[in-house]
């Protein structure tokens, strides 16, 4: 299991919450505050998205940790469909519901008498940070955005294919729903070992070898997070464009972070680019796609918590 959940700063507590999202499905977070927290008054608060198959255990709890120690209410939860949280089948995944789970995230805060509902904001971590541009899109209650080695996963469903083997992986998956209906049950194959591993494989390459670096091993491993999700849920990305709207989050404050050394850089920068002012690109040294999940020496938290404050003002 992931060492994060361990490693709760004397100054925060957390307590496990449940509620659900608008399609009734049950979700499960935990709640992170300072301890001294004046429960009778209104303070900010920010919910926060695990990367793309991941859960509230590993990335969330770091930036929760850090967040609730400079007096932010935080939430970090699990998607529908994957660790704590409801769903059946487990592991499906779309595009619309992980949106949406950051937006129940919000109903679920401004519920709260010590939060304020007008200084709710989100930080999405990876695939997260495509969820949460799209629903801050829709969603006016989220007032800023921050997001660290955003990952788009639509845009990733197509990416570097031609239309002839986009046709191909379309024809691929949909003759794995006959498969998934005649067995009752989808196709789930985990991309991770259920058990820690030692060593990274040689042909891990790139982006794909820090994904391993970080889950399959001791850094980041959890039972919850084994990667991937049902085979045809690739089909809703395909057909579902998150960031198609992302300039109307104006005149909402959005706040991309991104290592110098990520592979999926120009992920941030491509939305950079969509979004509309007020936005911030802020590029971290020698820093690596990961290594904003859980490196509080490179994560920067100072710029984050300036942000957010101005932009609840």
């Amino acid at each position: 299991m992931s060492n994060y959940i361990c490693r709760l700063h004397e100054q925060v507590e957390r307590k496990h919450v449940r509620y659900r999202n608008r399609y009734g499905i049950a979700l499960a977070g935990d709640l992170y505050t300072a301890k001294n927290m004046d429960q009778n008054r209104r303070h900010m608060a920010v919910i926060v998205g695990a990367p793309y198959g991941g859960v509230k255990e590993q990335g969330p709890a770091v930036y929760a940790n850090e967040l609730a120690m400079r007096g932010f209410v935080v939430l970090t939860f699990d998607p529908c469909y994957m660790g704590e949280s409801g769903g059946e089948p487990r592991h499906v995944s779309s595009p619309d519901l992980f949106s949406e789970n950051i937006s129940a995230g919000v109903d679920y805060l401004g519920l709260q008498s010590f939060v304020d509902r007008e200084k709710i904001g989100v930080i999405g971590i990876c695939g997260s940070g495509g969820f949460a541009l799209s629903a801050a899109a829709v969603d006016t209650r989220i007032k800023a955005v921050v997001t660290a080695s955003m990952y788009d996963m639509s845009a990733a469903s197509r990416l570097g294919l031609s239309s002839e083997q986009i046709q191909k992986e379309k024809e691929k998956l949909s003759q794995q729903r006959w498969v998934d209906a005649e067995n009752g049950y989808p196709e789930y194959i985990p991309s991770f070992p259920e058990e820690p591993a030692a060593v990274i494989p040689d042909e891990m390459q790139g982006i794909f070898q820090e994904f391993f670096e970080f889950y399959a091993t001791k850094r980041g491993h959890h039972p919850n997070a084994r990667g991937n999700f049902t085979s045809t849920s690739a089909l809703s990305f395909m057909n579902y464009g998150l960031n198609d709207h992302i300039d109307e989050i104006s005149p909402r404050p959005v706040m991309f972070i991104v290592g110098d050394r990520a592979e999926s850089r120009f992920f941030s920068d491509m939305a950079y680019e969509k979004a509309a002012e007020p936005k911030r690109l802020v590029v971290v040294p020698d820093c690596k796609h990961v290594d904003l999940y859980d490196d509080t020496s490179k994560i920067p938290f100072d710029e984050m918590e300036r942000f957010l404050i101005e932009s609840f003002a």
